[in-house]
């Protein structure tokens, strides 16, 4: 008899008694889908992993903790099979067939009248790829395929040509450190659907390259000032492409509340009636370090991490940093945008108290293919960055756990 491909169907399982066998690792990978979709769940089994404990206790659940036994599909809409003992699992399929329960089988597919699909979601919209031949049922080949769809769509290269969407107004994206790569799934789809891009010169400059023609390209260095500032005159550009009906991005480097000036924008925004998102981005205090192999904190080594904006020099009256308090922490200090002030950043810590010898590492243009570390001490770093020709954008990493990590290459 020839095998007819499964026909497919969304279950809405609001409210509705579903049963599930076996507490191992197949329901713990099953359970959070059928908790989202507000299922009535009752587990059955002696033991659980701890994530399905959790579940349980947090009323997510009922684990009756005991085997398998005739009966426990009763008024089921839909049933999980995955214990361990193959007989039981024989039985508890032979009564959901009785009682006309749908039912899937981890240890035996062919023995279920019910598979379940390799899903994955992206903005409303839920992805189910399910196929029947004997190679399509290799759940690599399913969850190969799902992979491919679901990042089209996020990133903006799987979409209906009529039925593009636009999200109105603005979004002040974080684009990360610098490796295209590193942006978040939801700033690139924004960037897919954006009119117009005005963007940092710390933004992932590669992701302009992949957007359509149509789209307008700013560089917000190049804004014309006129009589206001430069941030001003930003707020103004991001307000009147807005006014006009068009989508757009602001794409910042890092996180744009992290020295990225995204509050400034959101407020102007918000004065002139301009819809805004944030999306947050990676910042480059954290991962460049870790590009580098440099872990901001590190057991028995660093606590805590103090993240300092340097583009004011300690002896200048309008730094808000108070560098004599920041000497006296034995954690790690990251400073950014700081490079041409290392120096006297420097002697400022070491006057306060902070030893010469304490490590220190620059990382210019960092998860980027043009990524380069150099070390110092507190002591040399002022010459250091003279001689080595360090130059910005550079995270700068002051603390033992400079030397925590790999070795730093010659």
């Amino acid at each position: 008899m020839a095998e007819h491909p499964a026909y497919p169907v969304g279950l809405r399982l609001t409210g509705r008694r579903v049963v599930v066998l076996g507490g191992g690792q197949v329901a713990q990978r099953r359970l959070p889908a059928l908790i989202a979709a507000g299922a009535d769940i009752h587990l059955v089994s002696p033991e659980v992993t701890p994530s399905v404990e959790a579940m349980a206790d947090a009323g997510e659940i009922t684990w009756l903790k005991r085997p398998y036994a005739e009966g426990d599909l009763a008024d089921a809409w839909y049933a999980l099979i995955a214990t361990s003992d193959k007989e039981a699992n024989a039985r508890a399929s032979a009564e959901a067939e009785r009682n006309r329960v749908w039912c899937v089988r981890s240890d035996d597919a062919d023995q279920a009248t019910a598979w379940t699909p390799a899903t994955g979601h992206s903005e409303g919209v839920t992805v189910a790829v399910l196929t029947t031949d004997a190679k399509g049922r290799d759940p690599r080949h399913t969850a190969a395929i799902r992979d491919a769809v679901v990042e089209g769509l996020r990133d903006g290269t799987l979409v209906a040509p009529h039925h593009r969407t636009r999200t109105p107004g603005v979004a002040l994206v974080g684009g990360g450190p610098g490796d295209p790569d590193l942006i978040t799934v939801r700033g690139r789809r924004l960037l897919a659907e954006a009119d117009v891009v005005i963007a940092d010169r710390l933004g992932p400059r590669d992701l302009l390259a992949e957007l359509p023609p149509h789209v307008e390209v700013i560089d917000a260095a190049k804004i014309p000032y006129g009589r206001y500032m430069a941030q001003e005159a930003i707020n103004n550009a991001l307000i009147e492409h807005a006014k006009q009906g068009k989508s757009v991005v602001r794409l910042k480097g890092g996180d744009p509340y992290v020295f990225g000036r995204g509050m400034e924008e959101l407020h102007a925004l918000t004065e002139a009636g301009i819809p805004c998102t944030v999306v947050p981005g990676i910042s480059s205090s954290i991962s460049v370090p870790g590009a580098a192999g440099i872990p901001v904190t590190h057991r028995g080594v660093a606590h805590e991490f103090t993240v300092v904006s340097g583009h004011v020099a300690p002896d200048d009256e309008r730094s808000l940093v108070d560098w004599p308090s920041l000497a006296k922490l034995t954690g790690t200090l990251v400073i950014l945008m700081g490079v041409d002030k290392i120096g006297r950043i420097a002697e400022t810590l070491i006057e306060h108290g902070k030893s010469p010898d304490t490590p220190v590492a620059l990382v210019q243009e960092g998860t980027t293919a043009a990524q380069r570390r150099v070390d110092a001490t507190l002591a040399t770093v002022s010459e250091t960055v003279v001689a080595r020709e360090v130059r910005p954008p550079a995270v700068i990493v002051i603390g033992d756990v400079v030397n925590a990590g790999l070795p730093a290459p010659e």
